[in-house]
């Protein structure tokens, strides 16, 4: 069941983020040569950062297949804080594509640049904004499913292209109406949402690298899961910690002190396999048994 898991998520993941290699290379053609062309800095600049989004789609499917190599001697828990470092690699690119776009904006507006709206420029940039809007909610589902953080850091980078398409209608409308530096001042304000995203998928990186716990859904739906086990008298001590896409949870169960030690076991085992079967993600679980006794009560 854990292995079935995470095998059809990695195709999943594969699948989406190889879509995405050949969207980005076919967007990032596209942009570079009408901006080109057009004399478009915005759309120029776009195109660039639709190429960007094909190196973070690369870090994806390293971090996927460094992330899913079975568990060895030097790293029993298995190697999927792998794909965490891919999230905070691709969270730290999000940070300085806004950071670029803030940069370059504002020594476009300190030079007073303004370049002559183009047809070509707008039309690119509403197919750019459809063809990545899609990809992102594409992604970003998988991500969700298969709880990669990576991917998830994944779909923003997409979303964040998306937004940097819309400056550069921005800048082709408020061109027409007359305002020469609204192309500028969108893409300021576009950076500044990236980085934001950029420094909140960092901060969830680093909180899972310092043994955070699972959300509190999954928490509820854990708590459930034991509580539905009419074997179990009592419980405590649950413990969980995320590992890549995988939660890694620990807990005491208290049983009839009568039993033997063979249906103890069955109970704990029992149990296991309940969670595996109703939380969605790859679970690894240690079950600690102990005789339902008025010393072990909490």
């Amino acid at each position: 069941m854990h292995n079935d898991k995470r095998t059809i998520a990695d195709r999943q993941i594969k699948s989406i983020t190889y879509i995405g290699i050949a969207v980005n290379i076919a967007l990032s053609v596209v942009k570079v040569v009408i901006g080109s062309l057009a004399g478009s800095l915005a759309l120029l600049a776009d195109g660039v950062h639709s190429l960007s989004d094909v190196a973070t789609d690369a870090v994806v499917l390293l971090g996927l297949r460094l992330g899913s190599k079975e568990p060895d001697q030097s790293h029993p828990y298995g190697h999927g804080r792998a794909e965490t470092f891919s999230a905070g690699l691709i969270a730290l690119v999000l940070i300085f594509v806004g950071g670029a776009m803030i940069y370059y904006a504002t020594m476009a507006i300190a030079r007073d640049e303004v370049t002559v709206p183009r047809l070509g420029v707008l039309i690119a940039a509403i197919v750019s904004i459809v063809a990545k809007e899609w990809l992102y909610k594409a992604t970003q589902k998988i991500a969700i499913q298969s709880h990669s953080p990576a991917l998830y850091a994944n779909a923003w980078h997409h979303r964040s292209d998306a937004l940097s398409s819309v400056a550069v209608v921005i800048g082709f409308i408020s061109l027409e109406f007359g305002f020469g530096h609204g192309d500028q001042v969108a893409a300021i304000a576009v950076g500044l949402m990236i980085i934001w995203v950029g420094v909140r998928i960092v901060s969830d990186s680093l909180r899972e690298l310092t043994e955070g716990a699972v959300d509190s859904d999954t928490i509820e739906h854990i708590r459930g899961v034991i509580n539905a086990n009419s074997s179990v008298r009592q419980w405590h001590k649950l413990r969980t910690r995320t590992v890549g896409r995988e939660v890694f949870l620990d807990m005491h169960i208290l049983v009839d002190p009568d039993l033997s030690i063979g249906a103890a076991h069955e109970i704990a085992e029992n149990l296991e396999n309940a969670l595996h079967e109703q939380i969605t993600r790859p679970v690894n679980i240690t079950v600690h048994v102990e005789p339902d006794i008025p010393d072990l009560r909490k």
